[in-house]
């Protein structure tokens, strides 16, 4: 595993923000870090290169204990965040230059590349450019040495649509390369590159799946009751988003089988018309979840 963390707990006084948080990051992935605000994905990522220590637990990145990632270790690490911090004063063509002799893989036909790619005003100060140009500007300093792990913290926040198309369409040009751990809240764009899921609430990662299986056992099913609707009373636990429409019930089955729903139906709702199961992005997934884990929170 390129990032491993083993049951990590990280306090603040007498608050624990995560509270025996396991994840894995396997090589050449793209895992997707989703989860409420507040729910612990900032300060994971932070405990994870080493800008946070844990308070219990164990984290190695690449291989190593994160608290000994030495300087030759983090030359294998890119780091993009929304707050990235770069020397307001300087151009881009300084700060790239400035970088470039601390990474002894740089590429500098991939970063030609990459500016040119994001058309990067080269005698611009940083300070000058719009947010969208230093996100970009930022990722365009992270990519060109070619890092074995990626790792970037709500990065499309605050973009456009335009920008953030073009952000994703580099990043599926590194894709593979180099492994990707990614938070943040625009899961449609995301999508496009997540091989992994893992949800946080409070603290703790409740599953971490690969995407395909997880889009592979989620429906959105739709039943058309031949009568009037019986009350529904004992639905199955598996049914998530449950709406009622006239003789329409509707409903995210995250456990959903072809053979098995029918007579799933008909216990829980009775005789039925028709039944429809479409798949779903992760986007709607995401919705479902953290409505059922917020309902669930609020009587616990």
């Amino acid at each position: 595993m390129v990032v491993h963390a083993d049951t990590v707990w990280k306090r603040f006084g007498r608050v624990a923000v995560l509270q025996g948080l396991s994840l894995a990051v396997p090589a050449g992935s793209t895992v997707a870090l989703v989860g409420a605000n507040g729910a612990g994905k900032t300060t994971t990522i932070r405990v994870l290169m080493n800008l946070l220590e844990p308070t219990a637990g164990a984290v190695t990145v690449l291989g190593i204990d994160s608290r000994r990632l030495s300087p030759r270790d983090f030359v294998q690490i890119g780091y993009v965040s929304e707050h990235q911090e770069m020397p307001r004063r300087m151009t881009v063509a300084a700060y790239i230059a400035y970088l470039r002799p601390f990474y002894p893989t740089w590429d500098r036909a991939l970063e030609s590349e990459i500016v040119s790619q994001f058309r990067l005003p080269p005698d611009r100060r940083i300070g000058d450019l719009s947010h969208g140009m230093r996100m970009k500007m930022a990722l365009a300093c992270a990519l060109p040495f070619r890092p074995t792990l990626l790792v970037l913290d709500e990065p499309l926040t605050g973009l456009d649509p335009l920008v953030r198309d073009e952000f994703i369409d580099r990043l599926k040009q590194q894709a593979g390369e180099t492994t990707i751990l990614v938070s943040s809240h625009e899961l449609t764009e995301i999508e496009a590159v997540t091989t992994h899921v893992a949800f946080l609430d409070r603290g703790r990662v409740l599953f971490q799946e690969g995407l395909g299986e997880l889009t592979a056992r989620m429906r959105r099913v739709r039943v058309t009751v031949v009568t009037g609707l019986r009350p529904l009373a004992h639905l199955p636990d598996e049914w998530l988003d449950v709406r009622v429409d006239g003789r329409v019930v509707s409903f995210l089955d995250t456990r959903f089988s072809s053979a098995a729903l029918p007579a799933r139906v008909a216990a829980a709702i009775g005789a039925v018309e028709r039944i429809d199961a479409e798949p779903v992005d992760l986007r709607t997934i995401y919705t479902a979840l953290a409505r059922a884990v917020r309902d669930e929170s609020a009587f616990t």
